[in-house]
C-alpha cells in the first residue's frame, strides 16, 4: 500500500497501471511501425507514396472499425481477458504479416492486426479507473496516456535501422513478440477490478439517455484533436521548410514536444484531481486558441527560435486534453459502459484525426503555414462553449 497525497493506493493498482501503459504501448508500436518503413518501401524499393500510404493507414483504420465492439466486449466479459486476448491475436497476426510476402496481404493482416490492438485502448483505461480512487484517476490516467508516445517513439527508434538490416519482417517481428510477451504478462497479472451486480440498475442505464454530458465531451475532444495531429503532421515539416531549420534540429524539436507532451499528460492529470476535469479542460481549450495564434505570429514573422519554442509548448497544450476526457467519459458512463463510451471517444477522435492531414494540407498549399495555424485556432475555439460546466460520475 502506497499513499499519494492523502489517498491510500494499493501495490496491485501500480500493477495494473503498470500493465496497462505497457499493453498500449505495445499496441502503438504495432499500428505505428507502418509509417517508418516509408523510407524504405518508397525511397529504397520505389513503391508509388499512395500505395505505402495505404499500407501505413490500415492498422489505423482496422483500429477505428473495432474500437466500439472491443469497448461492448469488454463490458460483458471484463478488462483482463480483452487485453490479453488481443494482444495475443495482434501477435499472431502481425508475425503473420511478417513472413507473407507482398504489398496487399501484408496491409491486410495489418489492417486485422490494428484491429486487434484496439482491445487495449478501452480495456486498459477501465482497468485504471476501476482500481485508482477517484481522487487520483486524473494522475494515473496521465501516466497511462504516455504509453502512445512510448509506443511511438519505440517505432521511431527501432523500426528504421531493424528495416534496412532486414526489410519490413524484422520489425513487424518485434511489434509481434512485444504485443505477444504482453499478451502473457497481461494474463498473469491484471485482475479485473470489482464490478457492481450486473443486475443493478443505476449501473446498467444508458448514460447518453441520462443527459447530453459524454456527447459534449466527444464533441470537445473531436475538436481538440485538429490541433494535436495537425502539429504532429505538420510540425516537422513547417521547421524545415520555411524557418529553414536542418531535419536533424527539427527532429530534435519534434522529440522534445513529445517529451514534454508526455510529462504534461500526467501533471495535467494529477491537476484535475483537485480542481475539476471540465474546468481545466476549458483552460486547456483556451491556452490552445492563444498558442496557435502566437504560433501563427512567430511564423509569419520568420522568428524561428521562438517559433520552435512555441511548437513544444502548443504541441504539449494539444495533447494535454486527451486524459482528462478520457477519465470522464469513464467516470460518467459507469461501470457498465465505460468500455462501450471509451470506444465511442476513441473512434471519434481517430476519425477526426483521419481528415486532419488531407484537410489541413490543402489548406497549408492555399494559404500557407503561419495561416493555417492560426485558423486551426477555430477548432479549440468552438469547442469552449461545449465543454460541460461540470464534471459527471455515474449514480
Amino acid at each position: 500500500m502506497t499513499t499519494t497525497g492523502d489517498v491510500r493506493i494499493a501495490a496491485s493498482a501500480w500493477r495494473m497501471l503498470a500493465l496497462g501503459v505497457l499493453a498500449q504501448a505495445a499496441g502503438t508500436l504495432v499500428v505505428s511501425t507502418p509509417a517508418f518503413l516509408i523510407p524504405l518501401l518508397h525511397l529504397q524499393e520505389g513503391i508509388p507514396l499512395p500505395q505505402v500510404g495505404v499500407l501505413v493507414a490500415a492498422p489505423t483504420v482496422g483500429l477505428v472499425l473495432t474500437l466500439v465492439a472491443w469497448g461492448a466486449l469488454t463490458d460483458r466479459v471484463g478488462e483482463r481477458w480483452v487485453i490479453a486476448g488481443g494482444l495475443a491475436l495482434a501477435g499472431a497476426l502481425t508475425a503473420l504479416a511478417a513472413v507473407v510476402g507482398g504489398l496487399v496481404p501484408t496491409g491486410i493482416l495489418l489492417l486485422l492486426a490494428g484491429g486487434a490492438t484496439g482491445s487495449c485502448s478501452a480495456a486498459s483505461g477501465r482497468v485504471v479507473v476501476g482500481w485508482f480512487p477517484r481522487r487520483r484517476r486524473g494522475f494515473a490516467m496521465g501516466i497511462r496516456q504516455v504509453s502512445q508516445p512510448l509506443g511511438v517513439a519505440v517505432a521511431a527508434l527501432v523500426v528504421p535501422p531493424l528495416a534496412e538490416a532486414g526489410g519490413i519482417g524484422l520489425p513487424l517481428v518485434v511489434g509481434a513478440v512485444a504485443t505477444g510477451v504482453l499478451a502473457v504478462a497481461c494474463a498473469v497479472g491484471i485482475t479485473d477490478p470489482p464490478r457492481p451486480p450486473r443486475g443493478a440498475s443505476v449501473t446498467s442505464a444508458n448514460p447518453y439517455q441520462r443527459d447530453r454530458f459524454l456527447l459534449r465531451v466527444h464533441l470537445v475532444s473531436v475538436l481538440l484533436v485538429v490541433p494535436q495531429f495537425t502539429l504532429s503532421t505538420f510540425g516537422l515539416v513547417w521547421l524545415i521548410a520555411d524557418l529553414r531549420w536542418s531535419a536533424a534540429a527539427a527532429g530534435v524539436v519534434v522529440a522534445i514536444a513529445q517529451f514534454v507532451g508526455a510529462g504534461g499528460r500526467i501533471v495535467v492529470g494529477g491537476v484535475s484531481d483537485r480542481f475539476g476535469r471540465m474546468r481545466l479542460l476549458r483552460l486547456v481549450a483556451v491556452a490552445g486558441v492563444v498558442g496557435l495564434l502566437l504560433l501563427s505570429a512567430a511564423g509569419a514573422v520568420d522568428w524561428a527560435a521562438p517559433a520552435a519554442i512555441l511548437l513544444i509548448l502548443t504541441t504539449t497544450i494539444s495533447v494535454a486534453d486527451n486524459g482528462l476526457a478520457f477519465t470522464s467519459v469513464a467516470e460518467a458512463a459507469g461501470p457498465a459502459w465505460s468500455g462501450r463510451a471509451l470506444g465511442i471517444q476513441n473512434t471519434g477522435q481517430f476519425v477526426a484525426a483521419s481528415v486532419v492531414a488531407p484537410g489541413v494540407g490543402a489548406v497549408i498549399a492555399l494559404v500557407g503555414y503561419p495561416l493555417a495555424f492560426g485558423l486551426v485556432a477555430v477548432a479549440p475555439l468552438l469547442a469552449l462553449p461545449l465543454v460541460p460546466r461540470q464534471d459527471a460520475h455515474a449514480p
